[in-house]
C-alpha cells in the first residue's frame, strides 16, 4: 500500500511538471503590453490611489456621447470597430474596467459589476461627461444596465449586446476557458498556466462567424489576460459568480430609457432566450438578433450592428451633451 502511495505521488508530480511544461505562462510585461495595445488615442485616468484606468475618448467631440464597456476577459479593442463606424457622427467613449486590458488590479481588490458602475461614474464625473448613450456587451451589458438603475439621470438610452442578467440562464458550449475557471481545483492553476491554445478554443466558441478570428485578435486576449493583475482579478470574479445579484424582470421593468437589445442567434456564453426575457422585462425595449451570429457581434460583424446602432440612435430625440 505504501509502495502504491509513493508511485502515485510521483506520477501526480510528474503529470504536474508535465502541465507547467505545456502551458506556463508568466504575466506579461505592463509597459511592452501599453507600446502594443495602447493606441495615441489612449489615456490613463487615476480614479484613486493605485488604480490607473485605461480609457480613449475618440470620434466627434462634440457629438452624442457614447460609452462603450466590455464584457468579461475582454478589452476597450473589442469596440474598435464600432468606433471606427460610429465615431465620425458620435463621441465614444471606451474604457478597461479594473482587472482588464491596460487597467491592471483594482487596489481595493473588488471586481464586482457594482464597483465597475462606480468605475463608470468617476471616470466620466473627471470626462465632464452629465449624460451619455450607455452600452455594453456580455458582462458590460450587465454592468449597463446596473449603471441605468443607479443612475437614471445619466442615461439617455441605452445599449445591451448579448447582455448578462437574467438568473438561471442556459449557456450551451462554454468555451474551455470558462469551463476551467469553474473547476475549484483547476482555476488555481491558471495563475500560472495559461497556454495559448486555450484562448484561441474559447475564442472560437465564442465567435461564430470565424472570418474575423486571426492571430493578432488571440494574441490580444491570451497577452491582455496575462498583464499584471488580470488573472488574479479573473479568479476572484469567478469565484463570486454565486454571490452576484442577477436581474429581475421587476428590477429592470425600472429602466426608462430607450433600449436596443442586440443577440447573435448562436450565442453559446448567454443563450439567445435572454435575449426575449430582457425585452419583456424591459418597457422600451427594441429586439435585434442575428442568425449565424455568435457572442461578440461588435467583432463578428461590426459593419451591420454599428450601422443598427447608428440607425436606432438617429430615431431617438437623445439630448445633446454638455461639453
Amino acid at each position: 500500500m505504501l509502495r502504491f502511495i509513493k508511485w502515485l505521488a510521483i506520477l501526480l508530480l510528474v503529470a504536474l511538471a508535465a502541465l507547467f511544461f505545456w502551458g506556463y505562462a508568466p504575466d506579461t510585461e505592463a509597459a511592452q503590453m501599453e507600446r502594443k495595445y495602447g493606441s495615441a488615442a489612449s489615456r490613463f485616468a487615476e480614479l484613486e490611489p493605485g488604480l490607473r484606468v485605461h480609457y480613449r475618448d475618440e470620434g466627434k467631440s462634440d457629438g452624442r456621447v457614447l460609452v462603450l464597456i466590455h464584457g468579461s476577459n475582454a478589452s476597450l479593442h473589442t469596440w474598435e470597430p464600432w468606433v471606427k463606424a460610429l465615431g465620425k457622427d458620435y463621441r465614444v467613449i471606451s474604457l478597461d474596467l479594473p482587472g482588464h486590458g491596460l487597467t491592471g488590479r483594482n487596489p481595493a481588490g473588488v471586481y464586482d459589476n457594482a464597483s465597475y458602475v462606480s468605475v463608470v461614474d468617476r471616470l466620466l464625473t473627471k470626462l465632464n461627461v452629465d449624460n451619455a448613450v450607455i452600452g455594453g456587451n456580455s458582462m458590460g451589458g450587465g454592468v449597463s444596465w446596473l449603471f441605468a438603475l443607479t443612475h437614471p439621470e445619466k442615461v439617455d438610452a441605452l445599449l445591451l449586446v448579448d447582455a448578462s442578467g437574467q438568473p438561471h440562464a442556459k449557456s450551451g458550449n462554454l468555451p474551455l476557458g470558462f469551463k476551467l475557471m469553474r473547476m475549484p481545483v483547476i482555476k488555481e492553476a491558471v495563475r500560472f498556466i495559461a497556454p495559448r491554445s486555450i484562448f484561441e478554443s474559447s475564442v472560437k466558441t465564442s465567435m461564430s462567424v470565424q472570418s474575423k478570428i486571426n492571430d493578432q485578435l488571440i494574441d490580444r486576449y491570451w497577452e491582455l489576460n496575462r498583464y499584471p493583475g488580470n488573472r488574479e482579478a479573473t479568479m476572484q470574479r469567478f469565484s463570486s459568480l454565486k454571490n452576484m445579484t442577477p436581474g429581475t424582470k421587476e428590477r429592470l421593468s425600472a429602466i426608462k430609457a430607450p433600449v436596443l437589445i442586440l443577440w447573435g442567434a448562436e450565442d453559446n456564453l448567454i443563450p439567445v432566450t435572454s435575449s426575449k426575457w430582457f425585452a419583456e422585462a424591459i418597457p422600451e425595449a427594441k429586439l435585434v438578433i442575428y442568425p449565424n451570429v455568435g457572442h461578440i457581434p461588435m467583432e463578428e460583424i461590426p459593419e451591420k450592428s454599428a450601422n443598427d446602432v447608428k440607425i436606432w440612435l438617429d430615431s431617438l430625440a437623445v439630448k445633446t451633451p454638455k461639453v
